[in-house]
């Protein structure tokens, strides 16, 4: 990766970001996880006119930032600077929806989440909901 990108971030970009944020919180990029942001990626409207070419960057900038001391810092800065606001609850949705993906909350993808409620400052219950979604959405039997 270059120091000079050849575009910011994109708010579509963030949203994957948060999502492969999640997925590699634990070190272990499960199938399940893939699975689901792809899927996003691909039907929800948010993504309509997103290059998919783009995912590859987005990942590659959280891997970057996760092989540095306070990356997570900065990955947030760089989502706080280019997420509009009104997006911050469809990303900890989209984050809750890829970490219930395999069926397992990991400890590190709870720490993950709850940070990114911090930092998004999403709302305690408006969080609790969309929490609640993500686990009736991934029940198993």
């Amino acid at each position: 990766m270059t120091d000079q990108q050849p575009h910011p971030l994109s708010p579509q970009d963030c949203l994957v970001a948060v999502m492969i944020a999640v997925s590699a919180s634990d070190e272990n990029i499960r199938t399940a996880e893939l699975v689901k942001i792809e899927v996003a990626v691909n039907n929800l409207p948010i993504f309509a006119d997103y290059d998919v070419d783009r995912m590859n960057m987005a990942a590659q900038t959280v891997f970057d930032l996760f092989a540095v001391e306070d990356g997570l810092d900065a990955l947030f800065g760089l989502i706080r600077d280019n997420l509009p606001e009104h997006l911050y609850e469809t990303a900890y949705a989209l984050a809750c929806d890829v970490a219930a993906a395999d069926g397992t909350l990991q400890e590190t993808e709870l720490r993950l989440l709850e940070e990114i409620r911090y930092e998004l400052n999403i709302d305690r219950l408006h969080a609790a909901a969309i929490e609640r979604g993500a686990r009736a959405r991934h029940i198993a039997g």
